[in-house]
């Protein structure tokens, strides 16, 4: 039987594990804003999967050899792919090269809503007025920072700002739908499985989209960004994401979706130069605020998951 101390570990761990993959994720729209100056969006998603699924693969290799699913979850597998790597990553990027910065933060706090609604529905997780409480602090936060009336809905910006919508409608059904896997099978094979399919995809076309441009070697900046882009803010943080759904429900997973933007805002005087103001700080207790509230009405269940099962701290 695990004390409380080890308990209280346990489900402190995925909430930790959740805070590093948003501060991982959060770099990656500046870093992907540099990479964008010379490969295009289809050249940059096939290189950050493919890299991801080479490099998931060589780990996994080393831990043991690479678990086969039963065919009865391949459908399954396949979806997530397509939801969580395929679709997320092309309209994303894809997004991001044709609308603004503000435009895509403020867009992405649909995510969590999203991954609510359809958790709600297979049965992970049910509405409460807590959770609807902390979901509205947060997004007011989000909203807030990003100021919604200097957001630039334009038509040339229109078809950037509906292929982020539908990203985060995309990746908030991927973290609803892949719980189970996760959870059955492990993070690292799982997620591993994941980028492999997702790279049968995306690779053939970057190759077609490097063919039919013309290729610029790219500076050492270009480059490290790339390795830093397949490295930090995909393996690393696909698999913490991962890892922590398999433990909490992917409503509160999704709500950690919140602290991008802050993480995002918070990084760019260091990038960019600018100052901090009373927005930011008043942004960062809204969403503090609506994280915690979230994230507290989970604490109970979890603490009785851990104290009836005493094979849950082997995971």
């Amino acid at each position: 039987m695990p004390t409380l101390t080890q308990a209280r570990d346990h489900r402190s761990a995925p909430h930790l594990a959740l805070i590093a993959v948003q501060i991982m994720f959060g770099t990656w729209p500046i870093v992907g804003k540099i990479v964008l100056r010379a490969i295009s969006s289809t050249g940059l998603v096939a290189i950050r999967v493919g890299g991801a699924a080479i490099a998931l693969s060589l780990l996994q290799r080393k831990l043991g050899r690479l678990r086969l699913l039963p065919r009865r979850d391949l459908w399954w597998l396949l979806l997530a792919s397509m939801l969580g790597v395929v679709w997320n990553q092309l309209l994303y990027v894809k997004g991001l090269s044709m609308t603004t910065a503000t435009n895509a933060v403020l867009l992405s706090t649909t995510i969590p809503v999203c991954t609510l609604t359809i958790s709600i529905f297979l049965g992970h997780d049910r509405l409460s007025w807590r959770r609807t409480l902390g979901i509205a602090l947060a997004a007011s936060g989000v909203i807030y920072l990003i100021d919604p009336m200097r957001s630039d809905f334009s038509r040339q910006t229109m078809l950037g700002n509906l292929l982020i919508v539908a990203n985060s409608l995309s990746y908030g059904a991927y973290i609803a739908l892949s719980k189970d896997l996760f959870k059955r099978y492990g993070a690292l094979t799982v997620i591993t499985w994941i980028f492999v399919i997702g790279g049968v995809f995306t690779i053939p076309l970057g190759l077609y989209e490097f063919h039919s441009t013309q290729v610029i070697f790219p500076s050492p900046l270009i480059i490290a960004a790339v390795i830093y882009t397949i490295l930090v803010p995909t393996v690393a943080a696909y698999y913490a994401n991962a890892w922590a759904l398999a433990r909490v429900t992917p409503g509160t997973v999704a709500t950690y979706i919140y602290l991008q933007p802050l993480i995002a805002f918070g990084l760019a005087p260091l990038v960019l130069g600018e100052r901090f103001n009373t927005r930011t700080l008043v942004a960062c207790v809204l969403i503090f605020s609506g994280v915690a509230i979230v994230t507290q009405s989970g604490r109970s269940q979890a603490l009785r998951e851990v104290s009836e099962r005493p094979d849950a701290l082997a995971h």
